[in-house]
């Protein structure tokens, strides 16, 4: 009797910057901390080594190895410049798994799936004159649904949309300069999903997901599949505290928080 096909799954790990310390920092590599150093700001700093750090964790668990073991390649694929940059894909005995990091305030984010492309952003919400973010960000429709919130809904609702059109343009490897614009997804007060994408990069299949980041927050997840996709939501603080410690993660996914 053969068994049911499993849907594809990605993980998505929250994180708090206040949980940097030396033994993560010494999971990057050379390049890592260089680029490290260069922060000004602590904060900066505290959520760059997190978001690195816990990639390297994830990645080392998934595939059974060492972290210092994983690689992690920039590919960009969207431009010309010659020195790396882009989009991390990891190499060596990780290669195959696909990730997104992310950060904003005091929440560092990464997603890991098996194979398939995901993007994962969450934002601050910042209470502030959006006029300018809006002209960038929106398309005339989005603009017009975010006219009609309450003004006291609206820098959620800007956020929101926010949140998902950067984790479409991230699961490509875009990123920012893919254009926002160039995606234009649902409203604030309906269910995550991409209308139209316009542009030589747009994918065949895409799944997104509004995530709960908490108060003050908007995060989504966008997972390039044609398929359901399965998404569990952990918290990363057991991992990285027993990295700072200086135990080894054991393969295996840990226990998905209700």
């Amino acid at each position: 009797m053969s068994s049911l096909p499993t849907a594809p799954r990605c993980d998505v790990w929250w994180a708090d910057p206040a949980l940097a310390s030396p033994p993560l920092l010494d999971l990057l590599d050379e390049t890592e901390r260089a680029r490290h150093a260069r922060f000004r700001l602590p904060a900066d700093r505290d959520r760059y080594a997190v978001g690195r750090a816990l990639a390297r964790l994830l990645c080392a668990r998934a595939a059974g190895c060492d972290p210092r073991e994983v690689v992690f390649r920039l590919r960009c694929g969207h431009c010309d410049r010659p020195e790396p940059h882009g989009k991390p894909h990891p190499a060596g005995p990780a290669e195959g798994w696909e990730l997104s990091v992310t950060h904003s305030g005091r929440k560092v984010g990464v997603a890991l799936s098996r194979g398939l492309p995901v993007g994962l952003d969450v934002e601050q919400i910042a209470d502030r004159d959006l006029d300018g973010l809006v002209r960038y960000a929106l398309t005339e429709r989005e603009r017009a649904e975010l006219d009609a919130l309450a003004p006291a809904e609206r820098a959620a609702g800007f956020f929101t949309y926010w949140a998902r059109k950067e984790a479409l343009l991230k699961a490509t490897g875009q990123g920012l300069s893919g254009g926002l614009t160039s995606v234009e997804v649902s409203g604030p007060h309906t269910d995550a999903a991409l209308l139209t994408w316009s542009g030589p990069a747009a994918p065949d299949h895409a799944r997104l997901f509004d995530l709960d980041a908490g108060d003050g927050y908007r995060a989504a997840l966008a997972v390039l599949a044609a398929p359901s996709v399965t998404v569990a939501v952990h918290d990363a603080s057991p991992l990285l505290e027993a990295a700072h410690h200086g135990f080894a993660p054991q393969p295996g996914s840990p226990p998905a928080v209700p």
